[in-house]
Parts: C-alpha cells; structure tokens; sequence
C-alpha cells in the first residue's frame, strides 16, 4: 500500500525556483512606468488652514484642555476635603466642556475666511458661505450617487 505524502511536500513540489536575473524583472520594469499624480487646486490652500487651525486652537483646544482639568480639579477637591463633589457632577461638567470644544472646532472650521487678507477676529460673516462652499463640495459626489441608483 502507498503512503500519502504530506501537503508540505506536494507544496514544494509546485514551487518554481526562479533566478534573482528573472524572478526581479518584471519588478523593474513596473517600476519605471509609474506616474506622479497632478496636483490637484481643489484643496484648501495653506493660508485658510493655518487660519483654521489657529482658530480651531482657540474654540475648541482651550474647552478641551478645560474639560480634562475639571477631573484633575475636582481629584484635588476632593483628596484634600475641601469639598464634597459628586461624581455625577464632575462628569456633567467636563462634558459641557467637550461639547463646548466640538462646537468649536466646528466654529474655527466654518469662520475662516478664504480670502487671502484675514477677515474679522470672530469670522461670523464667513459662516453662511463656507456652508455653501461645502454643501457644493459634496453636491457632485450626491449626484453621481443618485445617477447610479
């Protein structure tokens, strides 16, 4: 009766040794037709992403940063018995805090100005129309959903 060989063995009974000449050639040769993508000017140009960032940096990184120092705050309060404050408490008012700090991130975003002089300090005028500009960046991917379905 025969044995039967392992699945190790008919394994490497189908590997193919090739030469490094060979075996790289077609690597080479793949390598030499890539293309550099075109850069495209339908981002946010470097002046109005600095302008976000800074005001991101204001509106929603200050209520961040305040929302994680009520636990260190209230963690001090509470070791050394100068007040008794619920947990409950604490929680409810670093969340304010948060919530805060993402209503502002999405403050610094929508109040930029994308003129290349600044605008106001608050930027409350840009608001109506950064909404447009991004119902309007996402329209045609809406649209070529519909056409689709």
């Amino acid at each position: 009766m025969k044995k039967k060989q392992s699945k190790k063995k008919i394994q490497s009974k189908k590997k193919k040794n090739y030469p490094e000449k060979t075996a790289f050639a077609n690597l080479e040769q793949s390598s030499n037709s890539v293309t550099t993508p075109k850069k495209s000017s339908s981002g946010i140009p470097k002046y109005v992403a600095d302008r976000m960032a800074r005001r991101i940096f204001f509106t929603a990184g200050i209520p961040t940063i305040l929302g994680m120092s009520v636990f260190v705050l209230s963690y001090i309060i509470v070791t050394r018995n100068i007040a008794e404050i619920p947990p409950s408490s604490t929680i409810a008012i670093s969340a304010l805090f948060f919530l805060l700090g993402l209503a502002g991130l999405s403050f610094g975003i929508l109040s930029a100005s994308w003129d290349k002089e600044p605008g106001s300090f608050f930027g409350i005028e840009n608001i109506p129309m950064n909404i447009q500009r991004a119902k309007a960046a996402f329209k045609p991917a809406t649209q070529n959903f519909e056409d689709k379905s």
